[in-house]
């Protein structure tokens, strides 16, 4: 949402937040089916008013579930499509009873080979909801869902350039741009991968509503997220060898990788067999599971009352406890007998005794043992939060705000012995200030207004801890990310149609960077980037009409201008705070010998998203039967994603981020159709899609060649940059059987 990522926008589950504790980002496939159980699903671009003490930059997602109120009934479908594409679900739900017990489950399964060439995927889906109406002022409802998944996938390494794409589909056959570059087989023909993820994450929740008189209310959400699961990681003994991680990938920054590369044009996952069976020094390459477990508590509670006639309140409290266990186990040697860690020769003696023995240094791993990394990180969150909003003829105003701490501590197993396996907590004090107005000029006019700021903690990676992988040193210049946003907003509606256009301007400071490294005395040093700002303002149009008992038309357009404000600079401190110089000796904070880094970076366009989208939407309604649905999108202004972090930094030097590339224009047609109809006397509905009606394959995602400016990257161009392309035409079919 206007240029900012998943782990810049609040997703919630009937109020319940779903945002990694860690680094803020969702993963979409671990709720996989929440669709299906959905009553409403609201979306609030923006910093909005969550109910949370920590809010959004982009906006907020809060996704209702059927409750109490569910009908009695359920329902039985099963889908088709594209690539092998099946689903089964059921619901049924019991309606409210007598005495005041209602229940609701679903379940399903979803299986198929996937559009992408070897991306064969099995997911299961489960909702349920029992709840009981205790009298006419309290109800109580336990929640569970999840969605348990396995699938094969390409990595966003697997993209390749231009000129790449062309040559697989002419030299390997694969066409329609599915070629995925780490499909392939070992030596007995058996399929192989290095881009494989299992996960599950239920998430339990107990919800308790007390009507405490006909004005007041209290809401209170016990929760419980478990998370299990891991993604392959491949893993090399550089130390012995010139095998690296990186040898795993089927691509890189667009490459073709032809190491382990088949005339046909899959990975050949047998090579690595053969190397590894003729080392001395036990396997060379061998691939690791990279378990990211986590057990996540939290109790969000809010109070609602109303003040006189005009006003209306709430407040509350959110706290969150979450313990997330990353650990990378050895899951396959590949014809190797075991596996030296690289990784142990980062091990200082003073931190864990075990590095001055060359016994544990040199240890022959196997199946199941752990290697890279090993460490439980913590965070705590407790905050409060608080609205109020003045209703009074034509004029609402609304002011909210919220505070927070924030701790973070690590504890770490295998670079720390246990004496020194606890880190330090740091904590951060956030809060929010926000307030807005709309005035309704008559009953077809009207317009609003917000303006806030926003201080929130840096995240627990590369924010609090300045490697928070491996390392227990803290980022002692951590700084709070501050925003400041504003929103100016006109809408008009009449019996038929509702336009609203509004423009926005949200100034992002002090993103997070940091840096690690030696000096040239063999010192290690340590880095925060201050200054790293953004500027996301833009303009956005939406409008729905129903000019027609039987006509619906929806359009969008949002234009943006996303741009880094600011040019940054870092300078190097000891494990201790003490100000260094190049040759490692103390200096004082701020001189001008003090090592430094810096980062030129303003005006250069926020990448990864189109800036300019746009979308127009038709459904006609044939009678009380039938309904055909069309939808056209369009994206311009898509500049090519690039990353930077603190390994981009150059000592004594100012390192100028690439300029992303720009990728061409493109839109296309989706098309949807459904047909309600008696089946065995049971009301039933055939359903079906057609996306991308037009086949049309155009890049859907770009990457730079590089993050800087470098001899061999000047520019990024249509030569350089790697890319992935649209989906060509899908289709699926379902059939829904109500009861």
């Amino acid at each position: 949402m206007r240029g900012f990522g998943n782990e810049n926008i609040a997703v919630m589950v009937n109020g319940v937040p779903m945002n990694d504790m860690e680094w803020g980002g969702v993963y979409w496939s671990n709720w996989d089916g929440l669709r299906d159980v959905a009553r409403s699903i609201q979306t609030q671009r923006g910093l909005g008013a969550s109910k949370l003490s920590v809010p959004s930059i982009g906006g907020t997602i809060n996704i209702i579930t059927r409750g109490i109120d569910a009908k009695k009934g359920g329902f039985l479908s099963y889908g088709l499509g594209n690539d092998g594409m099946n689903k089964i679900l059921f619901s049924a739900s019991s309606g409210v009873s007598k005495d005041g017990w209602a229940f609701s489950l679903l379940g399903g399964k979803s299986w198929g080979d996937g559009y992408v060439q070897g991306t064969n995927y099995n997911a299961y889906n489960y909702y349920f909801q029992l709840s009981k109406r205790l009298n006419e002022n309290h109800q109580l409802s336990l929640t569970a869902f999840g969605a348990p998944q396995t699938h094969y996938q390409r990595s966003n390494s697997g993209g390749l350039t231009i000129a790449d794409w062309q040559m697989v589909e002419k030299v390997y056959g694969v066409k329609n741009y599915k070629y995925n570059p780490s499909y392939g087989f070992d030596s007995n023909g058996q399929r192989r991968s290095g881009d494989y993820n299992a996960y599950h994450k239920p998430q339990i929740s107990l919800n308790h509503q007390w009507q405490i008189d006909y004005k007041s209310s209290l809401s209170t959400s016990l929760y419980v997220s478990i998370g299990r699961g891991y993604g392959y990681s491949g893993q090399g003994n550089n130390e012995f060898s010139s095998y690296t991680y990186s040898d795993w990938y089927g691509a890189r920054y667009g490459v073709l990788q032809t190491k382990f590369r088949k005339p046909d044009g899959t990975f050949d996952y047998g090579a690595i067999e053969t190397i590894n069976e003729g080392s001395e020094y036990g396997s060379l390459l061998a691939m690791s599971k990279s378990i990211n477990n986590h057990n996540w508590y939290g109790l969000v509670s809010t109070y609602s009352t109303k003040f006189g006639k005009y006003i209306d309140f709430y407040g509350g409290v959110d706290f969150r406890y979450y313990k997330g266990m990353h650990t990378n186990e050895l899951s396959d040697l590949y014809g190797g007998k075991y596996f030296m860690d690289p990784s142990r020769g980062n091990v200082k003696v003073e931190n864990n005794i075990n590095a001055s023995s060359d016994a544990w240094r040199y240890q022959k791993l196997g199946v199941g043992d752990v290697i890279y990394r090993d460490y439980d990180g913590y965070v705590m969150q407790e905050g409060g939060f608080f609205q109020a909003e003045y209703n009074r003829d034509k004029l609402s105003v609304s002011l909210n705000g919220a505070l927070s701490n924030t701790s973070y501590w690590r504890k770490d197993h295998l670079y720390y012995d246990e004496e020194h396996a606890k880190s330090k907590t740091v904590n951060f004090i956030g809060f929010t200030a926000k307030g807005g107005a709309n005035y309704n000029i008559n009953d077809n006019h009207n317009v609003f207004m917000n303006i806030g700021y926003i201080s929130r903690a840096p995240k627990f990676s590369y924010g609090a801890f300045l490697s928070a992988t491996t390392s227990n040193v803290t980022n002692k210049e951590a700084k709070n990310e501050k925003v400041l946003s504003a929103e100016l907003g006109y809408g008009w509606r009449n019996s038929w149609m509702k336009l609203n256009v509004n423009g926005y301007y949200t100034k992002w400071m002090d993103k997070t960077m940091t840096k690690s490294g030696t000096l040239d005395n063999q010192q290690e040093y340590f880095m925060n980037m201050s200054g790293v700002d953004a500027l996301h303002k833009g303009v956005e149009v939406d409008l729905k009409a129903n000019p027609l008992e039987w006509l619906e038309l929806s359009g969008m357009l949002s234009w943006g201008d996303w741009k880094w404000d600011s040019d940054a600079v870092g300078y190097a401190y000891d494990v201790n705070g003490f100000a260094l110089r190049p040759d490692g000796t103390v200096t004082t904070p701020g001189a001008a010998d003090q090592a430094y880094a810096g980062i030129k970076l303003k005006g250069i366009r926020v990448g990864g998203s189109a800036q300019t989208t746009a979308a127009l939407g038709a459904n006609v309604n044939i009678g009380k039967q039938v309904r055909l649905g069309a939808d056209w999108t369009y994206q311009g202004r898509n500049y090519a994603y690039y990353s930077f972090s603190g390994s981009d930094l150059s000592l004594g030097k100012d390192i100028q981020i690439l300029s992303p590339w720009k990728a061409p224009a493109a839109s296309q047609i989706d098309m949807n159709a459904s047909y309600k109809f008696k089946f065995g006397g049971l009301d039933a509905v055939l359903s079906g899609n057609i996306n991308n009606l037009l086949d049309y394959q155009y890049i859907s995602k770009a990457y730079n060649p590089n993050a800087t400016v470098s001899s061999t990257y000047k520019e990024a161009t249509a030569d350089n940059v790697y890319v992935f392309y649209s989906f060509g035409r899908t289709y699926s079919v379902k059939l829904r059987v109500n009861f």
